[in-house]
């Protein structure tokens, strides 16, 4: 990516989003992904079409106002911050707190003091507290000198991430005996007793009782040991394939099955080698629970390699180029997580859940 071309575009972006409170949409509380949406768009080399689509990304759909602050949260008193996670109500207070963090330490300090408490609660927002912590964070790493919009942005992933903090019960052990794909295949899936497929409503209760689902505490412990950088690329693949094998299904919320672990792979360079293994762990976490709440059945997820590895595919520019002319921000961002997996570990069915994806996902423009 030209750097100053990305760096300035990216600025801009941030400039004009100022506003633009956490969450969004009429009776929803749908994340803010202007910011996200805006550095994938820069990152995939389209700073020139940057300004444009965050004008669009503003007037698409109304944003809520931030939480009013109330009263400040201690950094050094876990007294203080840490009833506060979960609270959306303390967003205000969890930015003002990450502002005055970022203010007095480098941002790379206030990442690695605060990742390990942010951790588990990685669900948070649907993942988007992480998703959206590691684009600005990919942001600071390409400047060489961070701007006071890059600083502010990474305080309010972290915002986010705290004030929708979201544990999920149980614990998991590193210490089985399957692969990624034999833990997934391994995962039973429970059918919606309702008619029909299990809709975005049951989903979410399934997802805020996550114990109470058949084989949940089992899968916490099934997954074998592995290297972190090749367990993110089994993560990517695998759920590239479970993307792939459920047509059904409402297709934005696997989605992040994908993109988590790729926001992962971007902040592992910023941390030390031991919270490498507990952030693939609370990975596994969430992907457990997404899997058991969305899922009725395996559907086509067997089959789903070997389908995309026959499949007629674009090439990935083509793919990027189709995706900037979508427009819509989880297509932009689930195309650039896919390429960049697949040109570490070529996979056909990255390019494949692409295509999908921009089938599946309405066009914004």
């Amino acid at each position: 990516m030209p750097a100053i071309r990305y760096h300035d575009a990216l600025n801009d972006a941030l400039e004009r989003m100022d506003d633009l409170g956490y969450e969004r949409g009429a009776g929803a509380d749908l994340a803010n992904h202007g910011p996200m949406g805006a550095e994938t768009l820069a990152a995939l080399g389209h700073g020139g079409e940057v300004a444009a689509w965050v004008e669009g990304y503003r007037t698409a759909m109304p944003h809520h106002e931030v939480p009013a602050r109330s009263f400040a949260l201690d950094p050094a008193d876990e007294a203080s911050w840490r009833p506060a996670l979960g609270d959306f109500s303390r967003a205000g207070d969890w930015e003002e707190l990450f502002r005055r963090e970022l203010a007095a330490a480098p941002w790379r300090d206030v990442l690695v003091r605060w990742w390990p408490r942010l951790l588990p609660g990685l669900l948070a927002g649907l993942t988007h507290g992480l998703i959206r912590t590691a684009h600005a964070v990919r942001s600071l790493a390409a400047a060489e000198e961070p701007t006071p919009h890059q600083l502010t942005e990474l305080a309010r992933g972290m915002a986010y991430w705290a004030a929708r903090f979201a544990h999920l019960p149980g614990e998991v052990r590193m210490s089985g005996h399957h692969d990624l794909a034999g833990a997934v295949a391994a995962l039973p899936r429970t059918p919606h007793p309702g008619p029909g497929k299990r809709g975005r409503a049951v989903a979410a209760q399934r997802l805020a009782r996550p114990g109470e689902l058949a084989g949940y505490h089992d899968a916490l412990g099934a997954l074998a040991p592995g290297g972190a950088q090749w367990l993110l690329s089994e993560m990517t693949t695998t759920f590239a394939g479970v993307y792939l094998g459920h047509p059904e299904l409402f297709p934005v919320p696997l989605v992040h099955a994908v993109t988590a672990p790729a926001a992962v792979r971007l902040v592992l360079p910023h941390l030390p080698g031991e919270l490498h293994e507990p952030s693939v762990a609370a990975l596994w976490h969430v992907h457990t629970a997404l899997l058991l709440a969305f899922t009725d059945d395996r559907g086509g997820e067997e089959t789903a390699a070997r389908e995309a590895a026959e499949a007629d595919v674009p090439p990935f520019d083509e793919l990027v180029a189709r995706a900037v002319e979508h427009g819509d921000e989880h297509v932009l961002k689930f195309t650039e997580a896919c390429r960049r997996e697949h040109a570490l570990r070529p996979d056909a069915r990255y390019g494949a859940a692409v295509v999908a994806a921009q089938q599946r996902i309405k066009p914004r423009r």
